[in-house]
């Protein structure tokens, strides 16, 4: 509308112009008024469709659960597909999902899981323990990589009949509460083979699951659509949809979240100021399982473009001490993260099975660019003219990337550039999407892994075990998940032994002795636990739940099942409630034109002579 005020000439026109004008704006009006009470969302009571809109500044790479890497297609397929286990919305306990319940035989080998009856795929065929057996079979007979480490001694899934499913293991498997896995339906996915789902399947939408919503549009770099499933056995979510739209520009994700067009959104620091206090919104720091990290190639059982140096696990350690953690969540973060210690984060899981280790204070990495330089000199990376050599006694040069996807990443990089420098590094600094960073860390020649960086500014969220986030330094993930490509055998037996420990506080024992040995040998050196700087709406919306409670996300699977708008909310989300406002100030304006146009037929000035 504004675009059409601005580029029409008002001058000199005649009263049957205007009148015109006015019924044609009153036209558009009524037809814009429509179209937003459809996608706007008003009280249960008023009838009309319910729809929630968050803003999201990542966008979405895959549909297809065995391809999709960001952490938004995880959230998706949260939504679109149960899984064997859920957990406590305050606890992050393990509760029934789609099993009932489960047992184990005394040695732990063999997990027998009761499944729900009554569940139903969203295209209305009948969801049981069959198609679970074949979800995890798909899985372990294939080596889908995405879930193998959830797998991890899983021989088999057995259907023994229509609602039970036992799963046999070679070793006791701790874990298995934890299995991050949907369940995919059978009768779809049998026809599709390994290698296209990990490489070419779509899994298009409408996308068939049996969870809470189902996934109906997508437009990639635009907005996600997902349907609410009423035939939910969990209870049917409280709207009618959620449409996620995808954001470049944080201060526009910010303005739509202040005119009423998103409802909740993760925004940037310099923006998440300017909610704190207001009336309609919350303004909240979540804390989750994520950190972000400077990201080493230690490639060493193959060829690589990286740095010799780096594969150096005393010139990585030095590392640490050249950089300004602190600084880096004041300057960086805007004071909204903490300096990382170890890659398990602080402040998620609670005693007594905290898993996250805090190194002892006199081990504890500060900024001591005095004592990096004096251990890269023990490791005979001796400086020479302010210029820090290798031991080929050539100027060590080291490349860092920064993704782009959040500015805090690009001015923690440029900051590290310059502590790098401070202790006779050279380093040139590069920005890159997702996908660029990606194709080096993942290079392949012919069918040789090559993977070809120095360093990059990065961070990874993880699930609630921390299973997942250990297995990302396992040997075995290398060209997959591990973007440090580092190998250290004794590493991969620790990980062998928490995973099979059915004892909590041993398993948790064992957790530790793996965090301290990536301390020492620093494939990643650990910058900050970022805050997730949260705004949502809660004058018009109701039913927010935080997961774990207090500190946790509301980015959850409950919070989508119970949010809903309060009843006195006319209208509560969408730009809906702009309607009123612009038909007045178009009203208004309208009745000035002819109110003007009138008194220059009466009284015209030499200016409005042609």
């Amino acid at each position: 509308m504004e675009r059409l005020l601005e580029s029409s000439s008002w001058r000199g026109r005649r009263l049957p112009v205007i009148v015109v004008v006015a019924v044609v704006l009153a036209a558009l009006l009524w037809s814009l008024g429509s179209a937003l009470a459809d996608s706007s969302s008003p009280s249960p009571a008023s009838g009309k469709k319910i729809v929630l809109q968050v803003g999201w500044y990542q966008n979405l790479d895959s549909l297809n659960p065995f391809v999709g890497q960001q952490n938004v297609a995880y959230d998706l397929y949260r939504m679109n597909y149960d899984y064997l286990v859920n957990y406590d919305r305050d606890t992050l306990a393990p509760v029934p999902g789609v099993a009932t319940s489960w047992s184990h035989s005394p040695d732990g080998k063999t997990w027998t899981f009761k499944i729900r009856k009554g569940i139903r795929w969203q295209d209305g065929l009948p969801l049981t323990a069959a198609d679970v057996a074949f979800t995890f079979n798909y899985i372990i007979k294939n080596q889908m990589s995405a879930y193998t480490n959830y797998t991890q001694f899983v021989k088999d899934a057995v259907a023994i009949d229509p609602s039970t499913v036992r799963f046999d293991c070679t070793r006791p498997k701790a874990g298995i509460l934890q299995m991050w896995v949907p369940i995919l339906p059978a009768h779809i996915w049998s026809k599709i083979s390994p290698s296209d789902a990990q490489n070419k399947f779509q899994n298009p939408a409408p996308v068939i699951g049996s969870g809470p919503f189902q996934v109906v549009d997508w437009v990639k770099d635009q907005y996600v659509r997902v349907k609410a499933n009423k035939s939910y056995w969990g209870g049917a979510p409280k709207v009618d949809e959620i449409l996620f739209r995808f954001y470049t520009n944080q201060e526009t994700e910010a303005a739509d979240l202040r005119s009423g067009s998103i409802q909740y959104a993760d925004v940037a620091p310099a923006q998440y100021q300017s909610f704190i206090g207001k009336p309609t919104w919350t303004a909240h720091k979540a804390t989750d399982d994520s950190f972000e990290n400077l990201g080493v190639n230690c490639y060493t059982l193959g060829p690589s473009t990286g740095n010799p140096a780096l594969k150096d696990w005393r010139f990585r350690n030095a590392l640490n001490w050249a950089i300004d953690r602190r600084a880096i969540a004041t300057i960086a973060y805007n004071g909204a993260a903490l300096p990382a210690t170890s890659f398990l984060p602080s402040g998620y899981w609670k005693a007594p099975l905290d898993y996250h280790w805090e190194p002892p204070a006199d081990q504890a990495y500060t900024y001591d660019p005095a004592k990096a330089g004096r251990l890269l000199d023990a490791a005979g990376y001796r400086e020479v003219g302010g210029v820090r050599l290798g031991h080929d006694g050539k100027p060590i040069k080291l490349r860092l990337w920064a993704v782009t996807e959040k500015n805090q990443y690009v001015v923690a990089a440029k900051l590290i550039a310059g502590y790098l420098q401070k202790v006779g590094l050279k380093v040139t600094l590069q920005t890159m999407d997702t996908g660029a960073i990606d194709d080096k860390l993942y290079n392949t020649v012919g069918t040789t892994f090559k993977p070809d960086y120095d360093l990059f500014v990065w961070g990874w969220g993880g699930d609630f075990d921390p299973g997942f986030l250990l297995s990302i330094f396992l040997t075995s993930q290398i060209n997959s998940w591990s973007d440090s490509a580092w190998s250290d055998p004794q590493y991969d037996r620790l990980y062998q032994q928490q995973a099979a420990e059915l004892d909590p506080q041993k398993r948790k024992a064992i957790i530790w002795q793996m965090e301290q040995m990536i301390y020492q040998k620093s494939p990643y050196i650990l910058l900050v636990y970022p805050q997730t700087l949260q705004v949502y709406d809660t004058q018009h919306w109701q039913g927010w739940v935080r997961q774990p409670a207090g500190s946790g996300t509301v980015n959850n699977y409950w919070n989508y099942l119970d949010v809903a708008p309060r009843e006195t909310a006319a209208v509560s989300s969408g730009t809906g409630w702009r309607t009123p406002v612009v038909a007045g100030i178009l009203v208004v304006v309208a009745a000035a034109g002819i109110w003007w146009a009138l008194r220059r037929r009466r009284a015209p000035t030499a200016e409005e002579t042609p």
